[in-house]
């Protein structure tokens, strides 16, 4: 079966908030190459604009269910809007978008007028900053001037060092540098690393086959020489910091995606806001002809659907087939992608390989024969340096979940390849993993939100622990993922779905009973809006968008309040990870008291710690109703391998929003655990605390003074407003936090980061009143 064709999304929007600069580079492809439509532009954006395109921006993502979308601010030079006009264009962006998708807005800047003030606001507002930077003085004075031919070089230093300091080093997303063969390739690498950056560009300069690049004399591949030269350096230094170029190169290598539109066969997914409200395509495009990103539309015409629908980038989204013959011929093409499109052109036409088709095809060779030395994984890599320290907030701190969240996507997407490495071509499990690869391409939200299920991960763990029987389910799962991925983007497939003890569950999705079949497969077929199980004589058809029970149907519900939905999991086999036993499927008068239970304690929390919420929102994926104990005691419960699940058992609102808080702090602490080591393990350790008689290791007891910090803040803020039996209940909270945070720090068992996040939490809890 042939699946029907999936609308594209866009994920990257870039707004010319300023269409003017206060430098005047040589090289810039808005000012100095052949497009001149900046002349025609107003010199900034209005409001009215920008709500405009934020609201475009902001009904595509709800459109696509996008989990997250990326706004870059851009000119011109962004920082010339001034931080009255900044502050402005940055609440309407995420007052307008913020409530239906994760909003990241970045800026690309000269860096000369970056200050305090600007650091402060962008601090506000969790704006990712990347400056241009062409190496050291000499190298950046060759272009980087401003008109009256004086160097930016020592401004722009000044803008770094500010990056660097450590309330604004989170900000800083890397420097951009534009090569120049004139220049020395392992002084610039060295000028550039000096800066201490997290991430390196190295960029092309724009050109194409009416306007070659300038080669200095050093032959037909002298970029690919220069970039080999940078290549050898870093290689040798052991990877110090990310170059985008090379490490796109080794990921195309070894079949992954490239990351960058610069190579590979990426499907394109960003579009351009001008000042005046048109669309446009990439700014690149602009060194081809006048007019060459142009497409007709503005956001007050059309919304951001049309435009990813538009010819003008379907030729850039169409991989291989989008590419000139000579192109599809070339045994690198996965690798280099016929190079930038606006690089391709040349008599009218994109069909040629990319001007710097030989200095690509001599890179790419030397790169893939000289591969660097596998550096030890670091899942923290690309983290900021203060998120401990973030993590620690008493507040909350939702940005810092998000890059949780980043890091967990990272951790699932791993798992999931394990489990698919090394299957047999042909069987179920090779199937589901080549329909959920598709299925990533087309429509990577819907893959995103079912494998971010807290319970997927616990599968892809014990699938490769090797845990089989009973509710267990082997590699042949990847088929029930691809399948609730496929309800999710509304796509159709055909594929074989396991079934065990009489259940075949999807997940997020539901399940469907065949006691006909007990441990065996069913033929599951997702057509729009439908969904059908054969398995031998029995036929389910089921409507996926439809609620309520049929008799062999059993949907996953949800628990909705007005601005955040969490899914009640009474289905998902893997949801007995828990300690504490699970209900079963409970009928509709027990789910619907949950749902009022959950949306009165949620209120709570949003009350009486606002900054929770945040986090909650960014991070709760589900929650799974518990059995009572026969003491009839509310209990509650986090998994190790379940980021973003809590269990509880069925309780009053107020003691439900304190569960959600204390458990979910659980939640972020095991995440924290998949990137640092906070505990040395050399050093095994037993402290005694206050909330249990026997005594813990000292992993469990950075777990419950994380967790205890937070309750007791929350019972301080219910003493405050004078609630019965909330004094008593924070005096003890506040007294075994401080009691277990002293206990753990005699111990020396902690590493510097579990250090670190311990004195954080120390400082918070000594504020508290006594």
């Amino acid at each position: 079966m042939s699946p029907a064709p999936v609308r594209p999304a866009l994920t990257e929007f870039v707004l010319k908030v300023h269409s003017r600069c206060d430098l005047a580079c040589d090289h810039c492809y808005v000012y100095e190459h052949a497009d001149q439509s900046w002349r025609r532009r107003p010199v900034r954006m209005t409001p009215e604009v920008l709500v405009a395109a934020a609201g475009r921006i902001a009904e595509h993502a709800a459109t696509h269910r996008l989990p997250s979308v990326s706004v870059i601010l851009h000119g011109g030079e962004p920082l010339l809007l001034g931080p009255a006009r900044m502050r402005r264009a940055l609440t309407d962006l995420r007052r307008v978008i913020g409530p239906v998708t994760r909003l990241r807005i970045g800026m690309q800047t000269n860096g000369v007028l970056l200050s305090e003030r600007f650091g402060d606001l962008l601090a506000e507002f969790d704006v990712s900053v990347g400056v241009s930077l062409d190496g050291g003085r000499a190298a950046n004075d060759l272009h980087r001037r401003f008109r009256n031919g004086d160097s930016s070089y020592d401004r722009v230093l000044r803008a770094l060092a500010l990056l660097r300091r450590p309330a604004y080093r989170r900000l800083w997303s890397g420097l951009l540098c534009t090569v120049d063969v004139r220049n020395d390739p392992v002084e610039v690498y060295e000028s550039l690393l000096a800066q201490d950056p997290p991430r390196i560009d190295l960029l092309l300069p724009h050109a194409n086959w009416d306007a070659p690049p300038p080669r200095s004399g050093r032959g037909s591949t002298a970029y690919g020489g220069w970039l080999r030269a940078v290549y050898d350096r870093w290689r040798a230094d052991g990877r110090p910091v990310p170059i985008r170029l090379y490490d796109s190169l080794l990921s195309t290598a070894r079949g992954g995606p490239s990351g960058t539109e610069v190579l590979g066969l990426d499907p394109v997914d960003l579009a351009v806001i001008e000042t005046d409200g048109e669309w446009e395509q990439a700014d690149s495009l602009k060194t081809a002809y006048h007019g060459a990103p142009a497409t007709g539309m503005t956001v007050f015409s059309h919304s951001a659907d049309h435009v990813a629908a538009s010819p003008h980038l379907a030729r850039r989204r169409a991989g291989r087939a989008g590419l000139g013959a000579e192109c599809r011929r070339c045994p690198v093409i996965d690798q280099c992608g016929g190079g930038l499109f606006a690089h391709r052109y040349g008599a009218g036409h994109f069909d040629h390989p990319s001007v710097y088709c030989a200095d690509l095809k001599e890179l790419i060779a030397h790169v893939n024969e000289n591969p660097p030395t596998p550096a030890p994984t670091r899942l923290d890599a690309g983290l900021p340096d203060d998120l401990i320290d973030r993590m620690a907030a008493s507040t909350g701190d939702r940005v810092a979940i998000g890059q949780l969240v980043d890091a967990q996507t990272a951790i699932v997407r791993a798992l999931l390849r394990g489990v698919a490495e090394g299957l047999p071509s042909g069987g179920a499990g090779a199937d589901g993993w080549a329909a959920l690869a598709e299925l990533d391409r087309r429509a990577p939200g819907s893959v995103a939100r079912v494998t971010a299920h807290p319970y997927v991960r616990v599968w892809a763990v014990d699938c490769l622990a090797g845990a089989a029987g009973g509710n267990r389910h082997g590699a042949s799962y990847l088929c029930a993922i691809a399948a609730a991925a496929a309800i999710d983007a509304d796509v159709p497939v055909h594929l074989p779905v396991p079934v065990r003890a009489g259940r075949l569950h999807l997940p997020t999705v539901g399940t469907v009973l065949l006691p006909e079949v007990g441990d065996g497969t069913a033929e599951v077929h997702v057509e729009r809006g439908s969904l059908s199980v054969t398995a031998g004589d029995v036929t389910v058809a089921v409507r996926t968008g439809v609620a309520g029970d049929a008799p062999r149907w059993q949907p996953t519900r949800a628990l909705e309040t007005q601005d955040v939905t969490v899914l009640l999991e009474d289905g998902d086999p893997y949801r007995e990870c828990h300690r504490l036993p699970p209900s079963g499927r409970l009928d509709d008068g027990d789910a619907a008291r949950w749902g009022a239970t959950f949306a009165a304690a949620w209120e709570i929390i949003t009350d009486e710690v606002p900054g929770r919420a945040e986090e909650l929102r960014a991070g709760l994926r589900a929650l799974v109703p518990l059995r009572r104990s026969g003491t009839g005691a509310s209990e509650a419960s986090t998994a190790r391998q379940a980021f973003g699940g809590v269990a509880a058992t069925e309780t009053d609102a107020g003691s439900l929003a304190v569960l959600l808080v204390h458990e979910f702090q659980h939640s972020k602490m095991n995440a924290l655990l998949d990137i640092f080591d906070l505990v040395d393990g050399g050093r095994p350790t037993s402290v005694t605390v206050g909330w249990r008689p026997d005594p813990r290791p000292a992993e469990a007891v950075l777990h419950g003074i994380y967790a205890h910090a937070a309750v007791a803040d929350i019972w301080r803020i219910r003493a405050d407003r004078q609630v019965d039996g909330a004094r008593a209940a924070y005096r003890r909270y506040r007294d075994w936090t401080a009691e277990a945070i002293g206990a753990l720090d005699r111990t020396d068992a902690l590493t510097p980061a579990g250090s670190r996040l311990l004195r954080q939490i120390a400082h918070s809890v000594a504020g508290w009143p006594s």
